[in-house]
């Protein structure tokens, strides 16, 4: 029998660590190769983890509601393999002899000693001078930070400059949501009046050199907030608790709303060649492709194409810079049976013709719903796209996805009597019409730019070629 140990796998470029939701086997359970063992939630999507080896699940290592780091070992499986080669160190084996036992048991300490010697020197440098608040002793160059940590820096006012003196203790020391509000937590406590007004008075009157070595000073403890549970008093009220999707998407649209001043402006715009045109198409489409031709991808391709035309809308914003995209990924807001929304991303839309974002569009969607998204499909993304329509809506407010600067929702088509313009004069005509809402961030976008990208998209839209093959 061989150990084999399981880690927490790499589950996005931009993902550093994730939460063990829940586990699905239990330590004796029999898996199955690439079969569910577990659930881990990342900032961005919560998903399945398969087990990398058939066997039995002898040990688990990191406990539900646990916050662990890629590449660190969560449990271990016996296998029937007699290859002891990818037995984890410092685990005993019947197999093992007792010399290479004794060489790992010796080993583990003083590398875990080595480890916790390199931690408390870098704990010791970690300070700031002004108000005790613990940082680098120099800035980390070059280090990367993820999109959740860089939003909570935006709302709290952080620069890039003291966000490099902040410890992590993350993956090559990257610095985690945890090590963030550590660090606000202890500012807010260092910049207090009170902490300052006994750091004055400490400065002022040194104790004598005799207390000073007899005495320990311990922090002041204070009484840790009771969250009261919400209560009805009449009972006639139900009472739910926000599940853990449901709060995330909570906290990240409050933040939008106060990252960005939001301007909304709405176009209608006629559709009747595209509502024509799908009508002729879809059923050969379908037998063709083997999917559903859907108005979102022809709306998405206008959307490229008005991209292209005003590259200063597919930007982001950090502090005082802006950050000009050179590649278009479109993100798709996405209803869940859930009733929560999730954003995936077509990475490089741009480069995809009608009917490669049609298939992109409906695989996105149905992963979507069976929760079966990678994280690097929900991170990336230049602009999004809401298509409220399939709603029955008529036009809405989006809120931008932070760090884009702009969004786009996508109204429901309705047969209106308009004026049209033909070689024969006015008439008055039976059209398809929708309204598009195109919300912007006023910081970066003004409104002549918004306005004529939402008009340029309607162009597009109302000059559809009804020719065209599929």
């Amino acid at each position: 029998m061989a150990l084999v140990e399981m880690v927490m796998p790499k589950m996005g470029e931009s993902v550093m660590e994730g939460t063990i939701l829940k586990w699905l086997k239990a330590v004796g359970d029999t898996i199955e190769q690439d079969e569910p063992v577990l659930e881990v939630a990342t900032d961005k999507v919560d998903t399945e983890i398969p087990a990398i080896q058939g066997g039995v699940l002898k040990e688990i290592l990191a406990q539900e509601g646990d916050v662990v780091q890629i590449g660190k070992v969560i449990a271990i499986i016996a296998t029937d393999s007699e290859d002891t080669s990818t037995a984890p160190s410092g685990i005993s084996q019947a197999q093992e002899s007792p010399q290479k036992k004794d060489n790992s048991q010796e080993e583990a300490p003083i590398l875990s000693e080595a480890l916790q010697s390199i931690e408390q020197s870098l704990e010791e440098a970690q300070h700031f001078a002004s108000n005790g608040v613990e940082r680098l002793s120099v800035p980390a160059e070059g280090r990367f930070y993820s999109p959740l940590v860089m939003n909570i820096a935006k709302t709290e006012g952080i620069s890039m400059e003291e966000l490099s003196y902040i410890p992590g203790s993350g993956l090559e020391d990257r610095v985690t949501k945890k090590d963030i509000l550590s660090y606000l937590a202890q500012r807010k406590q260092d910049s207090s009046p009170a902490t300052q007004q006994k750091s004055t008075q400490t400065a002022a009157t040194p104790a004598p050199a005799q207390t000073q070595t007899q005495t320990v000073s311990t922090p002041a403890v204070t009484s840790p907030e009771i969250s009261r549970p919400a209560t009805s008093i009449s009972g006639n009220v139900e009472i739910i608790e926000m599940d853990r999707m449901r709060r995330m998407i909570a906290e990240r649209m409050v933040d939008s709303k106060r990252t960005s001043p939001h301007v909304t402006t709405f176009i209608e715009v006629d559709v009747t060649n595209i509502v024509r045109w799908r009508n002729q198409v879809k059923d050969e489409f379908k037998k063709k492709e083997g999917e559903n031709l859907t108005f979102t991808p022809i709306f998405m391709e206008a959307i490229i194409k008005a991209l292209k035309d005003f590259p200063m809308i597919n930007i982001s914003v950090e502090g005082d810079k802006i950050i000009r995209k050179k590649d278009i990924n479109i993100g798709m807001a996405t209803a869940l049976p859930s009733g929560n929304l999730i954003v995936p991303v077509i990475h490089q839309a741009d480069h995809l013709s009608l009917v490669g974002l049609t298939k992109k569009v409906n695989e996105l969607a149905s992963r979507a719903r069976q929760n079966k998204l990678k994280p690097d499909e929900l991170s990336g993304g230049t602009y999004t796209v809401s298509n409220i329509g399939s709603f029955g809506n008529e036009m809405g407010t989006p809120i931008i996805v932070q760090p884009q600067v702009a969004i786009m929702a996508i109204g429901t088509i309705k047969k209106k009597p308009a004026v049209i313009e033909t070689e024969e004069g006015d008439m008055i005509a039976i059209r398809h019409l929708m309204f598009i809402s195109h919300s912007y961030d006023h910081r970066v976008v003004d409104g002549a730019l918004g306005g004529m990208f939402g008009r340029r998209v309607a162009d597009y839209l109302e000059a559809f070629d009804t020719k065209r093959s599929i």
